[in-house]
């Protein structure tokens, strides 16, 4: 287990982990509708970002994980 430390204000005990489903969509401009893509057109690019996020959950901040960890490094 990772020990964290929020880099805003600076608490070490509550958090929420934020796991991060990425699911390819292709909306319709007229209806707002979407539709699952299932093998990405050459134009869509694939998501590149982490796969879980932290919330502090003593003031909410949103951020990478590993923010959190490097702020509990650095104390």
């Amino acid at each position: 287990m990772t020990a964290y430390r929020c880099p805003s204000c600076k608490a070490k005990s509550r958090f929420n982990i934020i796991d991060q489903v990425v699911t390819a969509v292709k909306i319709d401009a007229n209806t707002g509708a979407y539709t699952q893509i299932e093998n990405l057109e050459p134009y869509h690019l694939r998501y590149t970002g982490p796969d879980k996020r932290v919330q502090c959950a003593s003031c909410g901040l949103v951020e990478d994980e590993n923010r959190f960890v490097k702020a509990a490094l650095l104390q």
